[in-house]
């Protein structure tokens, strides 16, 4: 049924038929198409990442990359499902945390997952050229562009000019916290509404804004807890509203 969750694909299945589609001379075409299909609408994207995440932090991973043969027939072009604005912290690999493969995600990674101009072209090539189903806005446990947003004027001033910019643009986010005690609760807040708040900004591009409106997508937003493995998404009104 439409809406429905996929059922996992077996990579050993999909590995055999490879094979035997080898020994009978397949054309790359002919092993793209062995590919699992990919998600009908948005609800299936959400699951699939939930499903792949909690094989991850749960120590289960299938750890799903491709072979030789499957790689030379992703030449033919990609499908990915999903796109992910994450930070381009080296603790957050994103394919791995969701236990995707080659060709799944197209992942969009600068620190602080802010939307701006480069980023917010990616996303548009993806939501109008990749016919993906969804796009998660991903921050993580313990960001150093969030924390680098809440200090002080004159550190800020020191450090080099286009960073100061990135930097700048994360600043509205975390301006009007509510008082918090506790540093790492503090921070966890801090994280979430940066997310919170790029993701209004991008609901409110019109490429991403029509895309929505027809139901081709959702946008969502993530928060990774490095210790765990575990994201926390974020995905109805309540919880994405700055």
């Amino acid at each position: 049924m439409a809406g429905m969750t996929q059922p996992p694909f077996d990579p050993n299945e999909l590995e055999r038929r490879i094979l035997d589609a080898v020994r009978r001379g397949a054309s790359m075409q002919d092993i793209a198409e062995l590919r699992p299909a990919r998600m009908t609408s948005p609800e299936d994207a959400i699951g699939a990442l939930k499903d792949g995440n909690a094989r991850f932090f749960s120590g289960q991973a299938t750890r799903p990359e491709a072979d030789a043969n499957q790689r030379r027939a992703l030449i033919m072009g990609q499908t990915p499902f999903a796109t992910v604005l994450a930070c381009s912290d080296s603790r957050v690999p994103v394919e791995i945390v969701f236990d995707q493969g080659l060709g799944d995600l197209f992942v969009v990674r600068v620190a602080g997952n802010v939307v701006e101009g480069g980023v917010l072209g990616s996303l548009e090539y993806a939501t109008e050229h990749l016919d993906v189903r969804l796009i998660v806005v991903m921050g993580h446990e313990g960001c150093g562009a969030v924390a680098a947003a809440m200090l002080p004027a004159d550190q800020l001033a020191r450090e080099p000019e286009n960073l100061r910019h990135l930097i700048t643009a994360i600043q509205p986010c975390v301006r009007d916290l509510p008082p918090i005690r506790d540093k790492k609760a503090r921070m966890r807040e801090a994280v979430l509404n940066n997310v919170r708040h790029q993701v209004a900004a991008l609901r409110q591009q019109p490429v991403i804004q029509a895309a929505e409106a027809r139901g081709q997508i959702r946008v969502i937003g993530a928060f990774y807890e490095i210790g765990s493995g575990a994201v926390d998404f974020l995905i109805e009104e309540e919880d994405l509203r700055p």
